[in-house]
């Protein structure tokens, strides 16, 4: 095989409070569960997030013996997504929601944290 031809499918993150990030994807981006699974004995719960209009999907894995908060190192690796329409409007909305944590105007762009840290960074359409 000389090569192999690949297609991004979805990217997962662990959380520590499942419902608190569905909430703050639904809420901060407009994402919304497409389907989950349901480890042995409560084990693990694994929720996949979808804009509805792409086939990528961001995988949310929840495990019940995690303790306390996940390393994220330098946090250096994050998620992007553009937002069609009024992008200073979007932007203002995630002023008010208090999750903004980086801005470079110049390059037109801002990243929002979310609940356990994660970066996600946020373009316009364009």
């Amino acid at each position: 095989m000389e090569q192999v031809k690949g297609r991004f499918d979805h990217m997962n993150i662990n959380v520590t409070d499942l419902n608190r990030s569905i909430d703050f994807y639904g809420k901060a981006l407009g994402l919304k569960e497409k389907s989950h699974i349901d480890g042995p004995d409560g084990a693990f719960k694994i929720v996949y997030l979808t804009d509805g209009q792409s086939r990528f999907v961001l995988e949310l894995t929840w495990l019940r013996d995690k303790k306390g908060t996940y390393n994220l190192g330098d946090n250096e690796t994050h998620l992007c997504l553009r937002v069609p329409g009024d992008y200073d409007a979007a932007r203002e909305y995630h002023r008010q929601m208090g999750c903004i944590c980086y801005e470079n105007h110049e390059m037109g762009l801002y990243f929002i944290n979310d609940p356990d840290g994660y970066w996600i960074e946020v373009l316009p359409e364009k």
